[in-house]
């Protein structure tokens, strides 16, 4: 009876020492794992800028967070917002866009990074009961205080699971850029939607020719993907490949062959982001300027 009360002992010291074993690597690989997603998407939303090792952005650029939040289930939603003074505010809003509250959060910029952090910030200043719901990222960019763009995040249904991408848009939401960050879309086919002769095809796009873009089902141009390929451009000048992209400026975007289905999924995507955001930011920005919110951007 005594050896077997000494292996039952051992043994769950043995666990015991096992489980914080893994659980400690789990915290440190896991935080290494979210530093360097984040480390990714910061150099990936550079290069939708067009900065990079060869052009560097400039010295006064800073990129700015703004979360979104539904809040009391869905019936009012809720920015938490950088501040000019480098504070943080909850900035509340009924589903008409009309001024609710603005409450500050006692919480910096580099934690508010955090999901879990940033939650129990905005709970501990707005109250538990208003229940929050994390709805999704924007990053605000200005050079020197003035914007210069946005940074949408997002994911969106594809073929198979959810597209993570990220979609760079100018003042006026034109598209700088499109990124697919991850997808499970078939190989060979829906796969090639991270490919530049694809996701380039967005670059350029009007808001208002976006409302109305839709998938053809024709072959890309010859001419036009080298142009989108990155590395079939030398020998090009920058006059022919600027006019060789004005002419497709306006045309819709041609489907990947035999991958139709993710070729619209990606489409309707980037159309419905683009379009909710600039909505969404017309109202921020006039209840910003009626309330005299000095944000950091």
């Amino acid at each position: 009876m005594k050896d077997i009360s000494t292996i039952i002992f051992r043994l769950t010291v043995a666990c015991l020492l096992a489980g914080l074993v893994m659980g400690s690597a789990f915290i440190l690989t896991n935080k290494a794992k979210k530093h360097n997603i984040h480390v990714n998407e910061q150099k990936v939303m550079l290069s939708l800028l067009g900065y990079g090792d060869k052009n560097p952005p400039p010295a006064g650029l800073a990129m700015h967070e703004v979360y979104r939040y539904l809040v009391d289930e869905g019936k009012g939603m809720g920015y938490l917002l950088p501040l000019k003074d480098g504070g943080l505010t909850f900035l509340s809003l009924d589903l008409d866009g009309a001024f609710v509250s603005q409450t500050p959060v006692a919480i910096t910029p580099d934690k508010a990074g955090d999901e879990s952090e940033r939650k129990q910030a905005i709970e501990a200043a707005i109250g538990k009961e208003k229940n929050l719901r994390y709805a999704e990222q924007t990053i605000v960019v200005t050079d020197n205080g003035r914007r210069t763009a946005y940074m949408l995040p997002g994911r969106f249904p594809g073929f198979k699971t959810f597209i993570n991408a990220i979609l760079a848009l100018d003042q006026n939401f034109a598209i700088l850029g499109l990124d697919i960050m991850e997808h499970e879309e078939d190989p060979g086919l829906g796969a090639e939607i991270d490919q530049d002769y694809f996701k380039g095809q967005f670059t350029g796009k009007s808001l208002e020719r976006l409302k109305t873009l839709e998938v053809e089902k024709k072959p890309l141009p010859e001419e036009y993907r080298r142009v989108l390929e990155a590395k079939s451009q030398s020998g090009m000048g920058a006059d022919e490949l600027k006019s060789i992209r004005e002419q497709y400026l306006d045309k819709d975007i041609y489907a990947l062959t035999g991958a139709t289905i993710s070729s619209r999924a990606v489409t309707n995507g980037v159309k419905g982001m683009v379009k909710k955001f600039a909505y969404r930011v017309a109202i921020l920005d006039r209840v910003l300027t009626e309330q005299k919110i000095a944000t950091a951007f």
